[in-house]
C-alpha cells in the first residue's frame, strides 16, 4: 500500500473504553506492519468516537486519495452488509474524488484460524487439573 492509500479500521464501538482502546492498539500494529508514512485510522460504527465520517476524514487529511475500509468484525452480518456501506457512502460524499473500497470482515481468514488455535492451545497450557 502506498502513501496515497488510507486504511480505516472500523469496529462496532462500545461504552467500555477498554474495548474501544483495542481498536487503537490494532491501528498501531497495522501501521507498523505497513511501514513509515502509512495512513491507518480507527473508527467506531456507533457509541464512540471517532465515527466513520471522522476516521475517513482523517485519512483524507493525511493525503489519502483512496481509502480501504476494513470492518474489524468476524461475520458479514447486518453491520457489514448494510450499516457500514451506508456510513461509508455518507462519509465519502464529503470528499469528492476520493475512491474507496470495503474489505471483507475477518471471517475464516487463515490468520483468524491460526489465532483461534493459538488461543485454544494457550488455554489448555494454562489449565491444570484444578481448573474448570
Amino acid at each position: 500500500m502506498g502513501n496515497a492509500e488510507g486504511v480505516l479500521l472500523v469496529d462496532h464501538g462500545s461504552r467500555r473504553g477498554e474495548a474501544n482502546a483495542l481498536l487503537h492498539q490494532v491501528v498501531v500494529l497495522v501501521k507498523q506492519r505497513l511501514g513509515a508514512g502509512s495512513i491507518v485510522e480507527p473508527a467506531h460504527m456507533e457509541i464512540a468516537e471517532p465515527t466513520v465520517t471522522q476516521g475517513f476524514g482523517r485519512c483524507v487529511e493525511q493525503g489519502a486519495t483512496s481509502v480501504v475500509i476494513h470492518p474489524f468484525m468476524l461475520a458479514p452480518g447486518r453491520h457489514v452488509t448494510e450499516d457500514l456501506p451506508r456510513l461509508i457512502a455518507a462519509a465519502a460524499q464529503q470528499h469528492a474524488g476520493v475512491v474507496f473500497a470495503m474489505a471483507a470482515p475477518l471471517g475464516s481468514h487463515p490468520g483468524v484460524i491460526d489465532a483461534v488455535v493459538d488461543r485454544c492451545e494457550a488455554a489448555l497450557a494454562n489449565s491444570g487439573p484444578d481448573q474448570p
